[in-house]
């Protein structure tokens, strides 16, 4: 039900929006439907399933919510089953069993309502390449039932923001690969979701380009966007997200907050930079040291050991540390030891 209007509205109605009847309704309602999607849970999952006709099973009754406002990880290898999840979230793939509600707007029977609140940014480039980004974005706007005048002035303000309003005009299919990337997210946000879907958003796409991309998102997420992101880029998640479940071959093997996650390493791989060159890797106890070159160790920490101790234990070698960094991502590290890589039959 939508908060912002009458109990005894219907708002499925946008439906008939495509159907022709009641336009001016109908549009008034997809106005107020990205506004009035306030319940607590952006996204609740329950007994989620999902076999494919040749007998794939990709999901294996999976629960999962996502609280509202929240920036949210789902991770796992290919073939985890994140891109059914998806699909079937966005309406693109039909479930076996179980249940989605958006917003509190079950999926299956509150289908136009529960759309109404998502927004999605696919791995592929999907827009015609022969059209021009303010037509696409525009048109958009239109499926949402947005009167033509909001419509434009949405993809005035969304190709702004993401830099791209100089390149309004031009046909899509000359812009760089991060401009397109950038043009998929105002054509999902022309019609202001509550929940906002990045499906592989920074692939392909240079560090800059990512960067510009990841400070339009979090600002939208400031604003109260929920955020759903699966990357492979793990220091993206790490950097970004605060929850995160990550999925293996259908089932959610991990649930939990970012902070608590990262909490369960119990060690971590630090590359240290030394001042001064050394010749044979020292002995220090408290860590195990691998010498990588002249001045460069590789220490292996366990939990709970300072780096102060760590510092001090080298000093008294006479090795001074003129820089360390982590060696790999931390939430990679625990991504590989909750996943086994095998073979599975999820897609």
């Amino acid at each position: 039900m939508c908060a912002r209007t009458n109990r005894n509205t219907n708002c499925s109605a946008i439906v008939a929006l495509r159907r022709g009847r009641d336009s001016s309704r109908c549009a008034s309602l997809a106005r107020q439907f990205p506004e009035s999607c306030v319940t607590q849970l952006a996204l609740s999952i329950r007994g989620l399933q999902k076999t494919y006709d040749n007998g794939i099973v990709a999901l294996r009754g999976i629960d999962l919510d996502v609280a509202a406002g929240d920036f949210f990880a789902l991770l796992g290898p290919n073939g985890a089953g994140k891109s059914t999840t998806i699909g079937i979230i966005t309406s693109l793939v039909n479930r076996s069993a179980g249940s989605v509600k958006v917003f509190g707007h079950d999926l299956g029977t509150e289908r136009e309502a529960a759309l109404s609140c998502v927004g999605v940014v696919p791995q592929e480039i999907n827009f015609n390449q022969f059209e021009k980004p303010f037509d696409i974005v525009s048109n958009q706007a239109g499926f949402y039932g947005l009167p033509r005048k909001l419509a434009r002035e949405r993809a005035e303000k969304y190709l702004k923001q993401l830099s791209l309003w100089d390149k309004a005009e031009v046909a899509a299919r000359t812009l760089s690969g991060g401009m397109k990337r950038r043009l998929m997210i105002a054509r999902a946000m022309v019609h202001e979701p509550r929940l906002l879907i990045l499906d592989e958003p920074t692939a392909g796409v240079d560090i800059e380009i990512r960067r510009s991309m990841w400070q339009f998102v979090q600002s939208i997420n400031a604003a109260g966007t929920t955020v759903i992101l699966t990357t492979h880029y793990l220091e993206e998640a790490e950097s970004l997200c605060r929850n995160i479940a990550i999925i293996d071959r259908g089932v959610i093997v991990e649930n939990t907050s970012m902070k608590m996650l990262l909490g369960k390493l119990d060690r971590e791989s630090l590359i240290l930079d030394l001042a001064d060159p050394i010749d044979v890797c020292p002995d220090i106890g408290i860590v195990q040291l691998k010498r990588v070159d002249a001045t460069t160790l590789e220490a292996d920490v366990p939990k709970g050991t300072s780096l102060n101790e760590l510092f001090d234990a080298l000093a008294k070698t006479g090795i001074r540390v003129r820089s360390l960094r982590n060696k790999a991502n931390r939430l990679e590290e625990l991504f590989l030891s909750l996943v086994e890589r095998g073979p599975g039959d999820a897609k």
